[in-house]
């Protein structure tokens, strides 16, 4: 395999690396007529484009457009039914992963598969054939971290390790393999900003000594900051590869969507509106052996705006949308009112009739049942539909219309009349669960990661139904990873770390740099004087 050059350390190395490919130069990867079929489903559809030594090349799409069908592709997770790739000018067959990291593919997933109590280390030594003794390769680590810049301590247990940190132990446990091409899937998902410019600067790094990097992300603004050019997947089909210099986020946006996408910006709600949600010193003890207590949590959400709650995850969102929901019910200190009138002990079918709709992460399996028609998914969470149900009857031609209705008002695709849940896609699930609670028109709406997974169209569509609601006079609490979204529609942000609620405060006050140090750890008063 032929060796990369080292890494150029110069300053210019914080500058966006652009390669401009050429006839004069090989490509390092060539895809030509790639077709990936699922039965009927044609998941990559005469996809063809190349990637070059030095190359940051983005690969964009709704979800569904192919990008992880062509990346399980290039890595030998599944093998093309059409389509040739060639490496350094030589057609190959990429039998499996394995035969992709001796070519010299790696590749680091969107979620990580290290093991938490065993230290940096040991979790690498775990990934690398051979059986290198500890101390050799723990001196191996400091001595590539250091000239990177990534920064990975092999002494570490990960467990005590931030997300970033942790990244970078996957990315070292690539590296150590002389990848000449790495693929990043959606790598900055849980990065504060900071963090996400330091990958950044490793990755810039990366490019200067000749690696190339395919870089999977639905965050447009970087993808412009990072590639050089950029190939967009539309229902499988290669619909451009272009230079990203050369195009806006909107642009990108719409070659991704085939049609013009709309944007949403909050609008400033009520002074003073009346605080329809409290909690009040809440705290709860560690759920599992890596799970995060919630400590002293106090917030007011107020009648007409957005309480947006940033984060990285792990810090204590799952403990605390289990405790406003209602179900957590193990010991617990604090007080959580609705309009006044404590709920503390009201499980969630109560919080539910006081008024309060739920919209949990995970929308297969907690948010709705895949087995389950969207019907009886609707009518699960709404047990007043009118009409619907009569001296404990169901109507079902009462609960079908109910169901078509939210459908209808939020633009869910259905393939038939009455699906199952499982039937549709994860945009259009979430659409349903997320029109399912604001069609009762609920006094206060929790949500935790609304546009998780979803399509930029879906995105766009979930955000303005949710300040539509806010505007008619609801309080939401949105729980966000994704501080972009939490900029464009929340009125008021705190922060949640390592169970730590911060003080909310006008959006309009903040930056995305005050909020990701707040995310990474800093004292508020340190970040917000910065």
């Amino acid at each position: 395999m032929k060796a990369r050059p080292r890494a150029n350390t110069s300053k210019d190395s914080g500058k966006k690396t652009v390669v401009a490919p050429s006839a004069h130069h090989m490509p390092l990867l060539n895809a030509s007529g790639i077709i990936k079929r699922f039965n009927d489903f044609t998941a990559n559809d005469d996809v063809s484009f190349s990637i070059y030594e030095g190359e940051i090349h983005a690969l964009l799409g709704e979800n569904g457009a192919g990008k992880s069908t062509f990346v399980k592709l290039v890595y030998g997770l599944i093998q093309p039914d059409a389509g040739v790739f060639e490496w350094r000018g030589d057609p190959v067959t990429i039998t499996g992963p394995q035969q992709a990291r001796d070519m010299g593919i790696g590749m680091v997933f969107q979620h990580f598969s290290l093991f938490q109590a065993l230290t940096v280390a040991e979790n690498i030594q775990l990934a690398l054939p051979g059986g290198e003794p500890l101390a050799s390769l723990s001196d191996r680590v400091r001595r590539i971290s250091g000239e990177y810049g990534i920064g990975v301590d092999p002494d570490a247990r990960v467990h005590n390790l931030s997300v970033g940190q942790q990244q970078r132990v996957e990315i070292m446990r690539c590296l150590l393999q002389n990848p000449s091409l790495l693929i990043m899937d959606e790598p900055t998902s849980v990065l504060t900003p900071q963090e996400a410019e330091q990958l950044f600067e490793v990755l810039r790094r990366f490019s200067d000594s000749g690696m190339a990097i395919l870089f999977i992300s639905h965050k447009l603004d970087e993808i412009r900051a990072l590639s050089s050019r950029a190939t967009v997947l539309r229902r499988g089909i290669n619909v451009g590869t272009v230079d990203t210099d050369t195009r806006s986020a909107r642009q990108l946006a719409e070659m991704m969507v085939g049609e013009t996408v709309g944007y949403v910006a909050r609008e400033t709600p009520p002074a003073d509106g009346d605080i329809l949600l409290e909690i009040s010193n809440l705290s709860r003890p560690r759920p599992t052996q890596f799970g995060t207590p919630l400590r002293d949590i106090s917030l007011k959400a107020r009648r007409g705006e957005i309480l947006g709650i940033a984060g990285i995850a792990g810090n204590g969102q799952d403990e605390l949308m289990e405790a406003l929901i209602g179900e957590w019910r193990g010991k617990s200190n604090g007080v959580i009112s609705l309009e006044g009138i404590d709920i503390s002990h009201a499980g969630p079918a109560l919080r539910r009739n006081a008024g309060i709709g739920f919209i949990p992460e995970e929308r297969n399996g907690h948010g709705a049942v895949p087995a389950m028609s969207l019907a009886y998914n609707n009518l699960l969470t709404s047990h007043s539909l009118a009409g619907a149900v009569k001296n404990g009857v169901i109507n079902d031609d009462a609960m079908r219309h109910a169901a078509a209705d939210v459908a209808t008002a939020f633009d869910v695709r259905l393939p038939n009349e009455n699906p199952l849940a499982s039937a549709l896609s994860g945009g259009n699930l979430q659409k349903f669960v997320v029109g399912r609670e604001i069609a009762k028109s609920p006094s206060v709406l929790i949500v935790s990661q609304p546009t998780w997974g979803v399509d930029v169209g879906a995105a766009m569509f979930i955000r303005a139904a949710m300040l539509d609601l806010a505007g008619k006079g609801s309080a939401v609490v949105m729980i966000s990873q994704d501080l972009e979204e939490v900029f464009m529609i929340a009125h008021r942000i705190a922060v949640l770390y390592d169970g730590h609620l911060s003080a909310a405060i006008d959006a309009t006050d903040l930056t995305a740099e005050k909020v990701g140090l707040l995310m990474g750890g800093s004292a508020a008063s340190e970040a917000l004087e910065t």
